[in-house]
């Protein structure tokens, strides 16, 4: 079993890049596997891991077709359900609260 290179917080070497700078930079992994590891220390804390992918390797995102659009649309939608009330809450209801604002913390002050 190979153990990944780590390199510390901005001292990782030229043509290796995140998941999220790959994205900025239009590209995906496509794939390709971990090359190293990215550690960024914190207080008190276990380290943040980044984990790193070859650039030269990578290929480029998938353009969105209409019908990737449709589905995306209809999962947010799906999300602005309130489960209790059944109405449209007009934003996507935290799945903390799994209801909309109104069924989570109904009006108490009427008494």
């Amino acid at each position: 079993m190979s153990v990944l290179p780590v390199y510390r917080w901005r001292l990782a070497p030229e043509g290796l890049a995140t998941f999220r700078q790959l994205r900025a930079l239009g590209l995906r992994p496509g794939g390709s596997p971990v090359v190293a590891q990215l550690e960024r220390p914190r207080r008190r804390r276990e380290p943040l891991v980044a984990y790193l992918y070859r650039i030269d390797t990578a290929r480029p995102v998938r353009p969105m077709t209409p019908a990737r659009w449709a589905a995306l649309a209809a999962a947010n939608a799906a999300r602005r359900i309130c489960p209790e009330c059944g109405r449209d809450a007009g934003y996507r209801i935290p799945t903390s609260l799994g209801m909309c604002t109104p069924c989570a913390y109904p009006d108490t002050s009427a008494a």
